[in-house]
């Protein structure tokens, strides 16, 4: 057996939030030992599951401080268990994630088809195949610091899957898409890769931001931040 604590929360409670420790079986997954606490011990323990296989990611906490899939983490003694970041918590181990799903609709997430359906080769057909293998669970959104300090920023979750629609020879309005993510978005992020290192895909949304600070400049655009450094003393 070994020990795991687990942050609860609940509105109604005082305090309302509390760290509990529980004995686990070694070597069960983490969404194995909640599932066996809630069933023998404590009925009231509330977390979010449902495919149990890795494909719909509603099983999303952080574990230690990383944002972990619960049916495939396999705790270990001392391990800390919190809900996912940036997000109002709901009970436990559940938040709310419409605000992330919000962004999409900010970012303009979404396919506008052209009136006649364009051919897609077998490297454009790869690259949005690669980026819709998102199971919206997330982490990414809970890794990224910049929401710490603007709960406005649109985040790699929804830029990524952004850049999956510019990208997409099918896509009728790419610049709109572009438009959308200037303010709060692509120029925002601070290149830091936490939420590639936390994706339980693999899918890299620093590299997709990276094409969409390309392709923004390509339209026009500049990184607005660079405005703050002037012209470095240099006069032309």
């Amino acid at each position: 057996m070994i020990t795991i604590s687990i942050r609860r929360y609940h509105a109604e409670r005082e305090p309302s939030q509390i760290v509990q420790e529980w004995e686990v079986e070694e070597g069960a997954t983490l969404l194995e030992a909640l599932t066996a606490i809630k069933s023998a011990k404590d009925p009231t323990l509330t977390f979010r599951s449902g495919c149990r296989s890795s494909v719909c990611g509603s099983c999303a906490v952080r574990v230690n401080g990383k944002e972990v899939l619960a049916c495939a983490y396999k705790p270990k003694d001392g391990d800390l268990v919190e809900p996912l970041r940036f997000a109002p918590v709901l009970k436990d181990l559940v938040v709310d994630q419409r605000g992330a799903f919000a962004t999409l609709g900010r970012a303009k997430a979404w396919l506008e088809r052209l009136d006649e359906e364009a051919v897609v080769g077998p490297a454009e057909e790869k690259r949005t195949e690669r980026q819709s293998d998102c199971i919206l669970c997330h982490s990414c959104y809970s890794a990224c610091p910049v929401y710490e300090n603007d709960p406005l920023f649109l985040g790699p979750f929804a830029l990524t899957r952004d850049w999956r629609y510019v990208a997409d020879p099918r896509e009728a309005d790419p610049k709109g898409k572009i438009d959308a993510i200037q303010h709060k978005g692509v120029w925002d992020c601070t290149l830091c890769g936490e939420c590639t290192a936390v994706c339980p895909q693999g899918i890299d949304p620093k590299s997709d931001i990276l094409m969409l600070r390309t392709r923004s400049t390509q339209m026009g655009y500049s990184d607005p931040n660079m405005a703050a450094f002037g012209s470095f003393g240099l006069d032309f």
